[in-house]
């Protein structure tokens, strides 16, 4: 059987450096495409494009992943920017929403990894907390905290049992958006896992699985993508 095809969209900054270069850079922590791999996917790289490019771009797709990153723009969720909210990326903002609709509307398989599980909420209408405590141990390094299943989701099937998972954020969903439940709660009550029942499989996780060595929920997504 071939391997599904799985577009991951990428970083883009303003300058990297490599060997003797120094450039602007469409670039993804290699952490995402050897998850992809690990669970018997294809990966490739999706960098910021015209909006109008999503839904031509997600039909040669047979799953999408939404990787992690910057802040949302708060004005994508109709709010005022608070003092602790990073510098706004316009090109993803615009181009992952775009994805992301695009994905709905085809029904193509979609996980969104920290960042990529905010905007999904913010695609379907839900707004953000733009600064929370306790979720990020060290700047630079990633933490560890549990995560427990809500019973009867999508997410609680993949992994029954609480988790101890990666994790490094500051926000996190607020308003939930339109059709998504909750699937998984942080032991101070963070949402850390939301999806969309009654339609294609579609998950958001707000840690990081690419950085550890629980291949359970891409698995479920190359599963959902074959």
């Amino acid at each position: 059987m071939a391997r599904p095809l799985i577009g991951v969209s990428t970083y883009l900054e303003s300058g990297a450096r490599w060997g003797v270069w120094e450039l602007e850079a469409a670039l993804l922590p290699v952490g995402y495409p050897r998850l992809v791999q690990a669970a018997g996917g294809l990966a490739a790289m999706l960098p910021p494009d015209d909006p109008s490019y999503a839904v031509e771009t997600v039909a040669r797709l047979d799953g999408l992943v939404i990787a992690g990153g910057p802040d949302v723009d708060p004005a994508q969720y109709g709010a005022e920017r608070s003092p602790r909210t990073g510098p706004p990326a316009p090109e993803r903002d615009a181009w992952e929403l775009a994805l992301i609709r695009a994905a709905l509307a085809a029904g193509t398989p979609l996980l969104g990894i920290c960042r990529g599980m905010q905007l999904l909420n913010v695609a379907l209408g839900g707004t953000l907390i733009q600064h929370l405590d306790g979720h990020v141990t060290q700047v630079g390094e990633f933490g560890r905290h549990a995560v427990k299943p809500v019973p009867g989701t999508l997410y609680a099937d993949i992994a029954p049992e609480g988790t101890a998972v990666p994790t490094y954020h500051h926000q996190a969903v607020d308003r939930l958006g339109e059709g998504l439940v909750a699937s998984a709660y942080a032991e101070d009550g963070t949402v850390e896992a939301v999806e969309l029942p009654g339609r294609a499989w579609v998950l958001g996780v707000q840690w990081h699985p690419e950085m550890g060595e629980d291949t359970r929920v891409m698995r479920a997504l190359i599963r959902a993508a074959s």
